[in-house]
């Protein structure tokens, strides 16, 4: 396993890599991000996975200083799981030579829904770091984990619209065995916090198995999960059914469905969703 840490150097290697898949993430990683580097594995000759906690996507406030370091530690998993896998870790000045990022990628309204609504700013940032990443690495493939299911969708809708020759590969959530969504965040939880955080994988099993027996009342739906949560200490920013193909709120007749949630316990803010066949 090689660590690059230039643009140059990274470019260099490019040249002679064949065709490349892409895993971007920010480091602190887990059996999430170790399902993604398997699955770029299997999908190209070369393999690379950065590692760069990007200020831009992080709002005033939010956890930027303490989101965790752990190169040392995120470069032997990737080793372990991808022996010749590169990883590319830049420092911010050699991402962002510039200390004001003059251009910016603009995503459309859905930016300021769901997640956006309560991070402004957010999907920018992640639409601006993914695509300075896509024009270093030059990837052939880039693997995306559904959890971040509006970042999926957001940067799908990129890459097709800015006609980028990149496939871009979902792959399922990675779950701990209660259910919980695996996050770089969960290591935020308290002994008592973890073990309350099971609870939004229940309500979007519930509301998945509701939903598929016919009921299409989703705010109702909604509104009863809303009411646990907030009884079990949680506070919630969204809970909300949409369409899975466009994003858009999901009416009666549609048929591929994606409950979307996020929520906070304690200062931990947690994001989840679950897809729908119907």
């Amino acid at each position: 396993m090689k660590i690059i840490h230039t643009i140059k150097e990274l470019r260099e290697w490019r040249k002679t890599a064949g065709t490349v898949a892409f895993v971007p993430t920010m480091g602190n990683l887990h059996a999430g991000h170790m399902a993604l580097v398997r699955e770029a594995r299997e999908r190209a000759q070369s393999v690379v996975v950065s590692i760069f906690v990007n200020r831009l996507q992080f709002g005033q406030g939010e956890d930027f200083d303490r989101y965790p370091r752990t190169l040392s530690h995120d470069a032997s998993l990737i080793e372990h799981e991808c022996p010749h896998a590169v990883v590319f870790a830049p420092d911010e000045k050699e991402l962002y030579p510039h200390v004001i990022q003059q251009y910016k990628v603009e995503p459309p309204a859905l930016q300021d829904e769901l997640c956006g609504a309560f991070r402004p700013g957010h999907f920018r940032g992640v639409a601006t770091v993914v695509s300075k990443l896509f024009n270093i690495v030059q990837p052939t493939v880039a693997c995306f984990g559904k959890k971040d299911y509006q970042q999926l969708f957001i940067l799908q809708q990129m890459v097709e619209e800015l006609n980028m020759p990149i496939d871009v590969v979902p792959v399922d959530t990675g779950r701990a065995g209660d259910g919980l969504a695996l996050s770089s965040r969960n290591s935020y939880l308290s002994e008592a916090e973890r073990a309350e955080a099971p609870r939004l994988y229940h309500h979007l099993t519930r509301m998945r198995d509701a939903i598929a027996s016919g009921e299409r009342d989703f705010a109702r739906l909604a509104e009863e999960t809303i009411e646990d949560l907030v009884r079990h200490g949680w506070v919630v920013d969204y809970v909300e059914t949409r369409n899975a193909r466009t994003l858009k709120p999901a009416v009666h007749t549609d048929h591929a469905l994606v409950i979307l949630l996020a929520a906070r316990i304690g200062s931990t803010r947690l994001i989840d969703n679950i897809e729908i066949q119907c």
